[in-house]
């Protein structure tokens, strides 16, 4: 059962928590209706949307964001604060272990953790279309997709290659059509220009030829227009990386799953993500630890001490998570290693920080 004790901390560590999200929020805000006013006001956008729409679904994804960063920082701020009033010596010599000690804060931590795993894979993906789809609106145009050499797996055995695309006009130039069958061709179709008709939704190809083969027999025929229906759609072309801020977990597997099977050159992004979302609260429990360890001890610098190591050294977790995710979406490292590593790194950090820890 939670003592008198545990409350006290747990109040300490929520309201301090809640108390720095919401100052740097209200500041993210300011600096964020400062930088865009200019948009809002030359295309209009009521004040209402502004508020309601843009900003009340802006403001879930930056306490996500910044969660693990506030949360270790909430750490060491209040218990360094406790250690400098001599409450941590007090509590110790009460014939209350460190082990005790780290109770309330192993508690407050999985709360917050289990928050960020919902605001992640719940609320802000709902939250981030609706903030997307203002932004698109009244602040800016959305991205453009240009493909060029593009080499896919449309569906299981039908493969696509375009020398180029252009998402405005959906029209794919330079375009090849093959189908597989237990390892043989079947069917090729060339084609200068596939233009995407999206009211009827079909194809028209132009200047094309196509080749029908079943054993030996090979049939060839050309011509130079052709209105037709074909297992390939332009999403399939498009990647706009902004769209996995709009999926939930499970549909960011399913994706992640069709992504693969194209042989997409952009899976690693949506794969960091998905390993992000399960990487991030579990570092607001690592940075717990190490940020009680850290400040528990009074020394001479008191709070400001404490609060310099510790935001030096969530800086240098974060920065840490930036390398090691720019060689999972750049380089050959996977992904799942690449988010978990500054994880695992800090995580025997504070297992060693806690065993030499005063107590």
């Amino acid at each position: 059962m939670l003592k008198k004790l545990d409350i006290y901390i747990i109040r300490k560590f929520l309201g301090t928590f809640v108390y720095a999200i919401s100052l740097i929020i209200l500041i993210v805000v300011v600096f964020d209706l400062s930088e865009k006013i200019d948009k809002l006001i030359e295309n209009n956008a009521p004040f209402r949307d502004v508020i309601l729409v843009y900003y009340l679904n802006f403001i879930p994804y930056f306490i996500n964001l910044f969660s693990p960063l506030f949360t270790f920082i909430t750490v060491v701020f209040f218990t360094s604060r406790m250690a400098f009033n001599t409450e941590i010596i007090a509590i110790l010599s009460a014939g209350i272990s460190f082990k005790r000690l780290l109770l309330p804060y192993l508690l407050s931590a999985i709360l917050l953790s289990l928050v960020s795993v919902y605001l992640s894979n719940v609320v802000i993906p709902i939250a981030n279309e609706k903030r997307l789809e203002f932004e698109y609106t009244y602040i800016r145009k959305p991205d453009t997709f240009a493909g060029r050499n593009i080499h896919m797996q449309v569906r299981p055995g039908i493969f696509v290659f375009l020398e180029s695309f252009n998402e405005r006009t959906l029209t794919g130039y330079r375009f090849t059509l093959e189908k597989i069958e237990d390892g043989e061709l079947t069917y090729k179709m060339l084609a200068d220009l596939a233009r995407y008709n999206l009211e009827e939704g079909h194809w028209t190809i132009e200047n094309y030829n196509e080749r029908k083969i079943v054993g030996l027999q090979e049939e060839l025929s050309f011509g130079r227009r052709l209105d037709t229906v074909l297992p390939v759609h332009p999403n399939d072309f498009i990647h706009n990386l902004k769209d996995m801020e709009t999926m939930n977990f499970r549909e960011l597997n399913a994706f992640i799953v069709n992504e693969r099977l194209k042989g997409s050159e952009v899976v690693s992004f949506y794969e960091v993500e998905k390993h992000r979302r399960l990487a991030f609260p579990f570092a607001t429990l690592v940075l717990t630890f190490i940020g009680m360890a850290l400040s528990s001890q009074k020394v001479r610098g008191g709070i400001g001490l404490h609060l310099g190591a510790g935001i030096a050294l969530s800086f240098t977790f974060i920065l840490f998570m930036q390398v090691t995710t720019t060689f999972a979406t750049k380089g050959n490292l996977h992904p799942m290693l690449a988010i978990w590593i500054p994880n695992i790194v800090f995580g025997i950090l504070g297992a060693y920080l806690l065993k030499i820890a005063p107590k």
